[in-house]
């Protein structure tokens, strides 16, 4: 009798430039280039999100909040986000799903978390999807380290 196993796919780069993102209080932050998700019909994707906070003091809410977008047609967004690799602001409409917060106290240092994609989604992961990163830290991202990946995971049988 087959059982069904969980499978992960090679990490691949997310698009966006965090390379010094700075610090915001209302809302504004980056957008990555969107993951087509139409051909591999992953069920879920594992992202990792590094983030190397820079040189100061941390305020305000000490941490990276990051943010998910879909399009179910492949071509349009949840507002605001657009797909491609850019500024995005969230303090006036903002129809994110929640993905997960970084906490980053101390300055000059690296964050890594790991976020399942599909759960805040519902637990479908859309044709094509979106992460945004909102710096709340008061000093901005180093000049360099800040990426995102994802991993996708499938069923496979075995």
């Amino acid at each position: 009798m087959a059982s069904t196993k969980v499978t992960y796919a090679n990490s691949a780069s997310v698009t966006i430039t965090l390379n010094n993102l700075a610090a915001s209080t209302v809302g504004v932050g980056r957008q990555s280039t969107a993951v087509d998700n139409s051909s591999n019909l992953y069920l879920d994707a594992l992202i990792t999100v590094t983030l190397v906070i820079g040189a100061g003091t941390p305020d305000n809410d000490f941490g990276a909040t990051i943010l998910g977008f879909a399009s179910e047609d492949g071509t349009n967004y949840s507002v605001p986000a657009t797909g491609s690799d850019g500024a995005i602001d969230i303090s006036t409409i903002n129809n994110s799903v929640w993905i997960g917060y970084i906490p980053m106290e101390t300055a000059s240092t690296t964050y890594k978390a790991v976020f399942p994609i599909a759960s805040a989604f519902g637990g479908i992961l859309p044709r094509k999807w979106v992460i945004a990163v909102i710096n709340n830290c008061n000093i901005n991202l180093a000049a360099s380290g800040n990426s995102i990946t994802y991993s996708g995971v499938y069923a496979t049988t075995a």
